[in-house]
């Protein structure tokens, strides 16, 4: 029964690892949110060259020239450029003004004032997920070591399916509220980091993907659990019916009595190992060898 149970334990402990990986990488790149800035163009600085689109050349070397703003239209010259960002937990990053590489800041600064307190909740929910995840998945490996006897692997096993269930719930929990600190950033944010247009990144599909493959560790995780103690609880109802049968025969004071075999088990390995035989097995000897003992009618086949 033990091997029986080896795939399901596998198959949990590696949901477990996969959302593990999946939510170091989600918390620690800046790829939650990506979109445009439209800024206006800065003037040209420096030497003229020609792929200078990120800036407006003009002739006049007067910067309060009247002329300035109407050389820029007569020439068809577009005032503004797209410069891309993204944004994670920790920090937002924007291409720098020559459009080459990324300036970042702490994305606590852009957050509005009344919301940083919504963003700090995120971020140690996050942290709770990690930590709370990783747990799971220590338990789930020393469970599986043959260092432990059934009763401990079972309370090992189940305290592993609540924290790892915990874990995903406050998963959930911090992916929402950093939905909410973003969009509320979009429309009451800095004027010189509101976007233009953004949509949800890699980052964020890896967070929702780990917490994903968490509740799925965790549910394997107590399918493993419920099922053991189902076949415990069957087999013991198996033993009990063999101990009323003998019972019984003592009551009625059967022949056969004194050929009758009895053992108790005294660990928790022997009983399992002796419910799980067969329920048409042989309880009783005859002079001549083994006899078969029926079932009552009705009685159900092992489990499993």
């Amino acid at each position: 029964m033990k091997t029986a149970r080896r795939p399901r334990a596998y198959l949990a402990l590696t949901l477990n690892l996969v959302a593990l990986t999946f939510a170091v990488s989600a918390v620690t790149t800046s790829y939650w949110c990506e979109g445009t800035r439209k800024v206006v163009k800065p003037f040209c600085t420096g030497p003229v060259s020609p792929k200078q689109t990120y800036c407006i050349r003009f002739n006049s070397s007067n910067l309060n020239d009247s002329r300035l703003v109407q050389y820029i239209w007569e020439t068809g010259e577009d005032k503004f450029i797209m410069r891309k960002f993204h944004t994670g937990i920790w920090v937002s990053c924007e291409q720098s003004i020559n459009m080459i590489g990324f300036t970042c800041r702490n994305f606590l600064e852009i957050a509005p004032a009344h919301e940083r307190g919504v963003l700090w909740l995120c971020i140690v929910a996050e942290c709770f997920y990690i930590g709370l995840l990783f747990m799971g998945g220590l338990l789930m490996s020393l469970e599986m070591c043959c260092c432990c006897n059934l009763m401990n692997g079972l309370k090992m096993n189940a305290f592993a399916a609540v924290l790892t269930a915990l874990s995903g719930l406050l998963g959930m929990v911090a992916h929402m509220m950093f939905t909410t600190a973003f969009q509320l950033s979009v429309s009451l944010g800095p004027e010189d980091w509101r976007p233009k247009t953004w949509d949800y990144s890699w980052s964020y599909l890896l967070a929702w993907c780990s917490f994903a493959a968490c509740m799925a560790s965790a549910v394997a995780t107590l399918n493993r659990y419920t099922k053991t103690i189902i076949e415990f609880r069957h087999k013991r109802r198996v033993l009990e019916k063999h101990l009323r049968l003998e019972q019984k025969l003592m009551e009625l004071d059967s022949p056969l009595w004194d050929l009758y075999v009895s053992s108790v088990p005294s660990t928790t390995e022997e009983l399992l190992e002796l419910s799980s035989k067969p329920s048409d097995s042989s309880v009783f000897l005859e002079p001549n060898g083994m006899a078969d003992l029926p079932n009552p009618p009705g009685q159900p086949e092992d489990y499993c």
